[in-house]
């Protein structure tokens, strides 16, 4: 035990002198525009609740009655005795949303898709992943035993190059929808027209984009007019949506199969009740509030040309402002005088980013004001001109 203690530390000292250790910072309060750090409130610039729909009465209302109807925990699996009807209206309301055949709720992004690439993907198979995916993509490429080719971020020329090569009796493309790191847009217009020329089955990570992108904020396909039966859509419950979880949506025969193979769904406790009725909540109100995304696009346009008219780079489209920084730990000292100055926004380091590309994530909602936005773009351009 000795031992491990002191190889830890010395672990923990050799991430601490390269800028790469981690610590938790407690929001007190709930989630919102600005939020509550050490008693001091904050523009809060780096959260994932793009619509502000965490906090909403109509969606707190529908947890609240949900456990008063049916307690709080879901006490088992779904194939076990979890299987309440929260579960069954959420996924029916996430169908009709994304326009497919049927839905199966996952308790996280992570376990939907490590649940869905595991139950698909085997050692007979091929697996074609963006080399900018999620996390979660990565490791589930890596358990599904497949083999792994990564290809440039949206580069589809040498996408179609590696399918070109394949021999595998299942091909499966793996992309986010929007980058999670830099929000762009994976040109799911260009992919599609692969699939059918390699007998490929594509599957898209829809977080960021569930809830933001598309006339009706159905997503990335929504956004480029894209439908076809061999796409597979993830997306999360706890972004945009406001409450937690996440989904596959697919055909009936795709989500049958996840119930009897995708293993994070069939060993892990069901979500609780009152969170699934939140969810179809915040759907609901993202079907009938389209004011919302209106909203959120005006503050994205706001920010993205005060950054631009302070010289400083706004790549992307969409509520994901990367500033580049490049070094770790100047990164951290950035973030640690923008709190001082009242902005929150996280720095995001390796193995995140790439090396010598950390940077400020900076994310929009449609709740910030236009008050918070200028706060905002006057501290950045302050701290980063001291820095």
């Amino acid at each position: 035990m000795e031992k491990m203690d002191t190889e830890i530390k010395e672990e923990l000292s050799r991430l601490n002198a390269l800028g790469l250790g981690r610590t938790l910072l407690p929001i007190e309060g709930p989630q919102g525009p600005r939020v509550a750090i050490n008693g001091s409130v904050v523009v809060l610039l780096c959260s994932n609740d793009y619509l502000g729909l965490a906090s909403h009465p109509l969606v707190k209302a529908a947890a609240i009655e949900a456990i008063e109807k049916y307690g709080f925990g879901s006490g088992a699996s779904r194939l076990v005795s979890g299987n309440m009807e929260p579960h069954r209206l959420l996924e029916d309301r996430i169908r009709k949303f994304k326009g497919t055949e049927a839905a199966l709720v996952f308790n996280s992004g992570y376990h939907a898709n490590l649940g869905c690439i595991g139950a698909l993907a085997g050692r007979s198979a091929e697996i074609f992943s963006d080399k900018s995916n999620h996390a979660s993509i990565v490791d589930a490429c890596v358990l599904s035993r497949a083999e792994v080719k990564r290809y440039p971020n949206k580069d589809v020329n040498r996408l179609e190059d590696l399918l070109k090569r394949s021999k595998a009796k299942r091909k499966l493309i793996v992309t986010d929808g929007v980058f999670s790191m830099d929000g762009s847009i994976a040109p799911l217009d260009s992919i599609v027209t692969l699939l059918d020329r390699y007998g490929a089955i594509l599957i898209v990570d829809d977080a960021h984009a569930t809830g933001v992108l598309g006339k009706g904020g159905r997503g990335t396909l929504e956004h480029f007019g894209v439908r076809h039966p061999s796409i597979i859509q993830m997306g999360t419950l706890g972004k945009a949506i406001g409450a937690f979880g996440a989904f596959i949506a697919g055909s009936r025969e795709l989500i049958e199969l996840l119930v009897s193979k995708a293993r994070p769904f069939v060993y892990t406790t069901a979500l609780p009740p009152s969170v699934c009725a939140a969810a179809a909540k915040s759907i609901d109100i993202i079907d009938e509030t389209p004011g919302l995304r209106e909203t959120l696009c005006e503050n994205v346009s706001y920010f993205r040309d005060g950054l631009c008219g302070a010289g400083l780079d706004a790549p992307g489209s969409t509520q994901i402002i990367p500033i580049i920084v490049g070094d770790a730990q100047r990164t951290m000292e950035i973030s640690r005088r923008l709190l001082e100055k009242g902005v929150f926004i996280q720095g995001i380091r390796p193995p995140t980013v790439p090396e010598n590309t950390s940077r400020l994530r900076v994310t929009i909602t449609s709740a910030h004001s236009k008050e918070d936005l200028k706060k905002s773009l006057s501290a950045i351009k302050e701290v980063l001109n001291e820095c």
